[in-house]
């Protein structure tokens, strides 16, 4: 009996190898440009999916999940100095303080910015942005299979409604703070075993075509 079922968790694990090994990667996309704004596909997440379950809130960085605080206002706010442009408005630059903007300043707290996950070859670990629509802040702490290669931002978010609520959206960001591109690095390297980590140390390398060809 302790023989059938040994042969029986044999053959279960062969099975999940296979199914593993035939998942295929996501269609590779071209990177953004590295500019301080981007336009970029939005999708939410929420720690109760399937595949965050065995993470729980976790983040890949090892911190706590973050949902954003609620908008406080209705989108980012024009200033008369033009500096940069995106979507045909004007916004401060990134490096200007405003007293009434204390998410720009560099003492970044969790309790202001929202946990995102996204390619570290795109967006690197630690990469603070705002939302213009809305006005809050995101900070990349995860990555995953679907964003693998992808210009695509998951945004968490506390609960399934409010996943399901934002859906898939087009939104114009604004890069706060870059994160590091060699710590994003020194932290996948160790799990290239998994394709969609891989494909990011790949881009991450500067093997881009190495890099679109994984799938």
């Amino acid at each position: 009996m302790r023989l059938y079922f040994s042969l029986l968790a044999a053959v279960i694990a062969l099975s999940l190898g296979a199914c593993g090994t035939s998942r295929h990667l996501p269609p590779y996309e071209r990177p953004l440009a590295r500019t301080d704004f981007q336009q970029v596909r939005t999708t939410a997440y929420t720690h109760t999916e399937s595949d965050h379950q065995q993470y729980g809130n976790r983040t890949a960085l090892g911190g706590i999940l973050h949902a954003a605080p609620p908008p406080a206002v209705p989108r980012a706010i024009p200033v008369a100095r033009t500096i940069h442009r995106a979507a045909g408005d004007e916004y401060q630059a990134i490096a200007y303080i405003s007293p009434s903007q204390p998410f720009l300043a560099n003492n970044f707290s969790s309790q202001i910015y929202g946990s995102a996950a996204a390619d570290w070859a795109r967006w690197p670990a630690g990469t603070i942005f705002r939302i213009l629509s809305t006005g809050q802040l995101y900070r990349v702490e995860d990555y995953g299979w679907a964003l693998s290669g992808r210009n695509t931002i998951d945004l968490y978010m506390a609960t399934p409604r409010e996943m399901n609520g934002w859906g898939v959206r087009q939104e114009s960001i604004q890069i706060v703070r870059w994160g590091d591109p060699q710590e994003s690095l020194r932290r996948l390297a160790r799990h290239t075993k998994y394709r969609h980590i891989k494909r990011m140390v790949l881009e991450l390398e500067g093997h881009e075509r190495a890099a679109a060809n994984l799938n």
